[in-house]
């Protein structure tokens, strides 16, 4: 191999020129031989060995580059030359003297390549880094960067109209041949006029170092001047663009992200934005045709062909982006209107009179109009359930026109729907999952065969019906060439077969004149009777099509091709759609009105406008996948749990003094689900509350106070609860454990103080040591307060045996056992309905929190009869809403549903496939310490070390940021923050573990490259 011939040679000019000994690793180049010399003393370097008959005066202009840029404070690190020990910068080979030698200080970092997938913040970060390179480069000059007729330099881009025979079929050659098209259309008439400056020319994926950051990866450093030369500036944002967009799903997205960031370092100007797109097409080209070309040449070279399967999946996606739309995207990014002719286009339509547009429905003079509100989260709309079909989304409607007295509903335009939040409106982004789920249109609201007129003339544009499930139907688009104003085209969608029939293409249609009519909804695409009115400045050479929604993330782009139809229509004589408050305001009257001990998960925090199932979404429209909310336990809003609460409350709300059969039945059926002698209810609000009023009960029915804990337990936030939960009181702000709590290790057999599955018995041992040092000082137990399994902890499962010899020695010393269920019970754990029955105990009292209401305000204390009488001391138990009867239907809702649908098998089923599919992760990710829990209550471990199993909190939290961004929400528990837990509703399954398991394989990917 080259390298290998090169050693002998190489290892005597360093000792003798530069003093340097050690190993020599030789490294990939594509002209260059690049070795890294690590030396005895720890020290390294890169060592470069430039190819036969490389002209001196390139090497002059990288070492002239390389000092230019060390004064200039960049936020990246650039290679710096070292200097022999005669001060030369490069020294010629002896044995092979055409060769010269330069060595250059290491900068360690992961390639850009090896990282994937990035994400936005990433990308922006590579072009803010990029255009710092460039701006700092913009006073500098040398003669040897003129390069004339240079392959790489894409000003000379065309030689590869005579190299196409090289690439592999006509197809290939089909899609270079369409770029270089484009790229002589829109790119040469402007090359003369981009600015121009010395570019390093091949930032691509090999190139670009990263480091480690708190955020995931940092853009580190840029290296390998050799394709340095003068050129266009706006190559250099061009070459990066083509790498770094290799592999994303939303390659575009990519580039404006990328763009965004360069321009704020460097600002482009609106030509060279404009010529962007075609620009990375051809470095793309450029570069499968070299791959091609070389192959043939060097056929075992295969570092000449690295990049080429990537760049033709690049490609061929580009080649379906619009160029125009690319375009609008990379403007919007620059902080510039999208679209060009938006403005010209609203200061026309706000200037025009008052009557100049005619309404675009015929209906009765009389007809009342309302604002429908279908957004995320519309209170008029109701739950999903409400528009779980076109006819059920036809009845809210409906119903809502009905309830107003108005026979024409209007809205949507910019509106964020949550029935576009179907996988029929899914697609990858470059952040996991997307939705299409913001309206660019307007909708009116209607009786089908409602005459449609022209709000001002036109001519037929194009005609088609959209015949697929929820798309526009028949569908319209009129073209229009004011005489005073630019031209803009208009589209109809959801209208009658009939319609189109009695069109042509190219036809007049006259101010006001009735052209179509609102279809049905078996022929209008399946929607309840409407009309989609939308504006088109741009229509993007598309004929009877158009989209309707957009994602969030662009919604400025497409509102700047698409204004707002009012602007035409009218506003109906309604007020303006209310807007949402912004993240900031309702943050800011957070800080405001609430506790400054709030806290909020997430950056940026997640402003939630609805949940339905396993999901929660955002007011933008994006769903989350939740796994943490396991309050919602049988799932967000489950509709048999609302109806059960909305059909008793609109009847009667009050409390036990009154007789009523619903807190009878509700405590009967949950009677049932628990093993003898667990027979008596109580009914309170929270968990918190449930805890209170079972340390209450221990504390009555023995006459002791002295209660035993384990470490890092959570029981609640009332002033008891906190004094049994260690993760409160050992924790920030807490005061450490009160006079009459004891505390015993955590008995975690991954990371305790005793590790292994028999270790049951050892930590058992510290509750009899406890009892005994109590014992010592003249005091008993009450009781012991535990969970099933610690939550708080980390998802610990105690060993075999902890909670049997637990039990049983605290019961010997006359105290009394709590079992905390708030987290575990109600079937989460699969096997068994309640936590406990897995260490195969029973204890004397079982607290329920909040899930038995799926969220509702419901709790519940199940005890013994015995414990029962001894608390009813003379002392009544009253509390005002535990066991209301609105709260019993809704927690008997929950049961039922829980039985009825399964939910604990399929816990179990599913918790066993999750855990499977984690155990696959761990092996491949050792990061991954333990994989463990029961059913839907899992937690995996991180650590730095496995052998040490040293907590890695920052991964922990690096992955559930991560894991947020692409659409899915997690957080962390633990004493060191390093756990993941998993606890979602009990309706996640297994198509929620499949998509839980990809993304996380794709993040762990990303942090943790191979």
């Amino acid at each position: 191999m080259l390298g290998e011939s090169l050693h002998p040679p190489l290892t005597d000019t360093l000792r003798q020129a530069y003093g340097l000994e050690g190993n020599l690793h030789p490294l990939v180049g594509y002209d260059d031989a690049n070795f890294r010399l690590t030396t005895s003393g720890g020290e390294t370097y890169l060592v470069k060995v430039a190819s036969a008959g490389t002209p001196p005066a390139l090497l002059d202009l990288q070492a002239s580059l390389m000092t230019h840029l060390a004064g200039r404070n960049l936020p990246i690190d650039l290679p710096r030359l070292i200097s022999s020990q005669d001060g030369a910068t490069r020294i010629a080979l002896r044995q092979t003297p055409d060769r010269w030698l330069r060595v250059l200080h290491w900068i360690e970092g992961t390639t850009w390549g090896r990282v994937r997938p990035t994400g936005p913040d990433l990308l922006r970060a590579l072009g803010q880094a990029a255009g710092a390179l460039d701006a700092a480069l913009a006073d500098f000059a040398h003669p040897a960067a003129h390069r004339s007729a240079f392959e790489w330099d894409l000003a000379h881009c065309l030689w590869i109209e005579d190299q196409l025979d090289a690439l592999a079929n006509e197809e290939q050659r089909t899609l270079v041949r369409a770029m270089l098209a484009r790229y002589r259309q829109d790119v040469l008439p402007h090359l003369s006029a981009l600015p121009t400056q010395v570019i390093h020319n091949d930032l691509n994926d090999l190139n670009i170092l990263l480091q480690p950051a708190d955020a995931g990866w940092a853009v580190h450093g840029f290296i390998d001047w050799g394709d340095a030369c003068h050129s266009q500036r706006i190559h250099e944002l061009a070459i990066a663009g083509a790498y770094a967009c290799m592999g994303l799903p939303d390659p575009l997205g990519g580039l404006a992200d990328l763009t965004e960031g360069y321009h704020a370092a460097c600002p482009l100007t609106e030509t060279e934005v404009e010529v962007l797109f075609p620009l990375v097409a051809m470095r793309l080209c450029v570069s499968v045709v070299s791959a091609a070309r070389n192959r043939r040449a060097q056929p075992d070279h295969a570092y000449l062909s690295v990049s080429e399967a990537p760049a033709w999946t690049l490609l061929e996606k580009l080649n379906a982006i619009h160029p125009r739309l690319a375009h609008a995207q990379l403007r919007q990014a620059c902080g510039w209107e999208a679209c060009p002719a938006q403005p010209a286009f609203i200061r026309w339509a706000t200037t025009q009179p008052v009557d100049s547009f005619r309404p675009v429905l015929d209906l009765p003079a009389d007809t009342r109009a309302t604002r429908l509100d279908l957004s995320v989260g519309s209170l008029d709309l109701g739950g999903n359930d409400a528009f779980a079909t076109p006819a059920r989304l036809g009845e809210a409607i409906a119903r809502r026109l009905q309830e107003v007295r108005a026979g024409l509903g209007v809205g949507g335009y910019g509106e964020a729907r949550p029935f576009y939040t179907t996988d029929a409106y899914q697609e990858t982004g470059n952040e996991g999952p997307r939705w299409r789920s913001i309206h660019l249109g307007l909708d009116l609201w209607a009786p089908a065969g409602t005459l449609v007129c022209a709000p001002l003339a036109g001519r037929v544009h194009s005609l088609q019906d959209n015949d697929v499930f929820l798309d526009y139907g028949p569908t319209v688009i009129l073209a229009h060439e004011p005489e005073d104003g630019p031209s803009f085209f208009t589209l109809y969608g959801h209208l009658s077969r009939a319609s189109l029939a009695k069109l042509r293409v190219g036809q007049a249609i006259a101010a006001g004149a009735p052209f179509a009519r609102l279809g049905e909804m078996a022929e209008n695409g399946h929607w309840p009777p409407h009309l989609h009115v939308q504006i088109l400045l741009d229509p993007l050479d598309q004929q009877g099509q158009y989209p309707g929604l957009a994602f969030p993330e662009n919604v400025p782009v497409w509102q700047s091709l698409c204004p707002d139809p009012a602007l035409l229509l009218g506003d109906f004589g309604l007020a303006p759609t209310p807007t949402l408050p912004e993240v900031a305001d309702i943050l800011a009257g957070r800080s405001a009105y609430l506790g400054p001990n709030l806290s909020l998960s997430y950056s940026p925090p997640l402003h939630i406008r609805r949940g339905y199932g396993a999901y929660l979404y955002a007011h933008t429209g994006r769903r989350y996948l939740d796994t943490v909310n396991n309050v919602a336990h049988v799932g967000h809003e489950h509709p048999a749990v609302v109806r059960a609460g909305q059909r008793q409350m609109a009847i009667l709300n009050t409390n036990t003094r009154y007789l009523h059969p619903e807190i009878v039945a509700f405590a009967e059926e949950l009677q049932a689900t628990l093993p003898a002698p667990l027979s008596v209810c109580y009914f309170v609000n929270s968990g918190s509350e449930a805890n209170e009023l079972a340390l209450r009960m221990v504390r009555t029915a023995t006459g002791r106070e002295d209660m035993l804990a384990l470490e890092i337990g959570y029981h609640g936030n009332t002033g008891a609860c906190i004094g049994v939960s260690s993760y409160k009181f050992d924790g920030k702000g807490g005061q450490g454990a009160p006079p009459s709590t004891h505390i015993v290790p955590m008995p975690d057999p991954y990371r305790g103080r005793y590790r292994g599955a028999d270790t049951g018995p050892r930590y058992a041992a510290h509750v009899t040591g406890t009892l005994n040092r109590l014992q010592e000082a003249g005091r008993a137990p009450a009781g012991l307060i535990a969970e099933s399994i610690l939550s708080c902890g980390g998802q610990i499962v105690p060993p075999d045996g902890f909670l049997r010899e637990a039990y049983a020695r605290v019961r010997a010393a006359g105290g009394l056992v709590i079992a905390d269920e708030v987290q575990t019970g109600l079937g989460r754990v699969g096997e068994a309905f309640w936590a406990f029955a897995l260490q195969g105990v029973i204890p004397d009292i079982v607290t329920i929190g909040k899930p038995l209401g799926n969220g509702h305000p419901v709790a519940a204390v199940v005890t013994t009869r015995a414990i029962a009488d001894a608390f009813a001391n003379g002392m009544e138990y009253f509390n005002t809403f535990g066991g209301n009867p609105v709260s019993c239907a809704i927690g008997r809702a929950v049961l039922r549903t829980v039985q009825e649908q399964g939910l604990a098998r399929q816990a179990g089923e599913t918790g066993a496939y999750l855990t499977e599919g984690l155990q696959d992760l761990q092996a491949r990710y050792p990061a991954i310490g333990e994989v463990r829990g029961a059913g839907l209550f899992l937690g995996i471990e991180l650590v730095a070390d496995p052998e040490d199993r040293t907590p890695d909190l920052r991964l922990a939290a690096q992955i559930v940021q991560q894991m947020y961004r692409r659409g899915i929400l997690m957080s962390t528990d633990g004493p060191q923050h390093n756990v993941l837990k998993i606890k979602p509703p009990m309706c996640f399954g297994r198509l929620e573990a499949d998509i839980l398991l990809d993304q996380l394989s794709q993040v762990l990917a990303y942090l943790r490259p191979a």
